[in-house]
């Protein structure tokens, strides 16, 4: 595991994508829901460690909005639900946290409709499975699952739509937004020599770095202090935009805080106020929710499509991610 492995990794996001879009209409990872489910499920409850935790939460939230009860677990919880066919479990694996998956899934087989995503057809964690739904991501020599994470959350935006959760940004056309998607990875891989090392400097603190991203999209900001940590083993921490005028603030008042802003959150200007009184400072990712530049940012990276919220869902932690490859190396 090394910062070339990550860095090639990452440099496969827009071909392993567009390979995954171009599957579609002929392969649908969906096409037994109907039969799997005799009815809409009462419930929904998803399993999963780590980031691929964080990418159930966004799925989970996207089907409580559209009325349908749904939650996101630790699978290593030894809280032990209801099971029955009303109760759809949808596990999900990137790789890694087998072992907790196999102990939580033990509870619903036979007893529930399964769905396991998982990174290929052969993963152990796949025989839980009324339905098995590979990641299609590749191989990834970093071991850090980074394009794993976002097919993962990808096929979980397309398994809430069908589910019934509200369509937002692309997701009514999901070969075409992962094709938006692997567009704007590749703009941004294309741009990295220019302003990965621009954002390194200008985030380069003792105190370590927080991501700091608004609820929809706190997930972005989970998968950057994964690699961060896991990576080069940098401090990271991640913060709620609009939370963090209540907590972090007072961290910038005493450290020597640096900030990276998944923009889009209505609490971005307060934050780029406040944070510039205490004399930090920030690079911003994508735009305002007014699609404008974020006043007072040291840097601006924007790539195109940021303005839709899938698009920024399944592009923006490429950013933290080749930094985290820029410090590693």
């Amino acid at each position: 595991m090394t910062a070339e492995h990550l860095s090639a990794d990452l440099a496969g996001k827009p071909a392993v994508l567009t390979e995954l879009a171009q599957r579609f209409p002929r392969w649908d990872p969906y096409a037994a829901l109907p039969a799997l489910l005799e009815d809409e499920p009462a419930s929904v409850r998803f399993l999963a460690l780590g980031p691929a935790r964080r990418a159930c939460e966004v799925a989970a939230a996207r089907l409580r909005r559209g009325g349908v009860a749904a939650h996101a677990d630790f699978s290593s919880s030894a809280e032990e639900p209801p099971t029955g066919p009303e109760t759809l479990v949808v596990a999900v694996s990137l790789g890694d946290g087998q072992r907790e998956l196999h102990s939580a899934l033990d509870r619903y087989v036979g007893r529930s409709p399964v769905i396991v995503l998982a990174p290929d057809e052969d993963a152990v964690v796949g025989r839980y499975a009324d339905l098995l739904v590979p990641l299609r991501a590749g191989e990834e020599l970093s071991g850090l699952g980074c394009r794993a994470y976002q097919h993962a959350l990808a096929l979980l935006l397309l398994l809430g739509h069908r589910l019934g959760a509200p369509a937002t940004g692309g997701s009514t056309n999901f070969p075409g937004l992962l094709r938006r998607v692997a567009n704007a990875s590749r703009v941004l891989l294309e741009g990295a020599p220019e302003w990965v090392p621009e954002a390194a400097r200008l985030l380069d603190s003792p105190d370590g770095v927080r991501l700091v991203a608004p609820a929809e999209r706190l997930a972005s900001a989970e998968q950057g202090v994964r690699v961060l940590r896991r990576g080069p083993i940098r401090v990271a921490h991640t913060a709620e935009t609009g939370e963090w005028s209540h907590s972090d603030r007072y961290l910038a008042a005493v450290t020597d805080y640096r900030a990276l802003l998944f923009a889009g959150s209505a609490y971005d200007q307060r934050f780029a106020e406040h944070l510039g009184q205490l004399r930090g400072s920030f690079v911003a990712v994508g735009p305002t929710p007014g699609h404008e530049r974020v006043p007072g940012a040291g840097l601006s990276v924007r790539y195109p499509g940021d303005a839709d919220p899938d698009v920024s869902l399944l592009t923006e932690p490429l950013v933290a991610e080749l930094l985290a490859a820029h410090w590693w190396s």
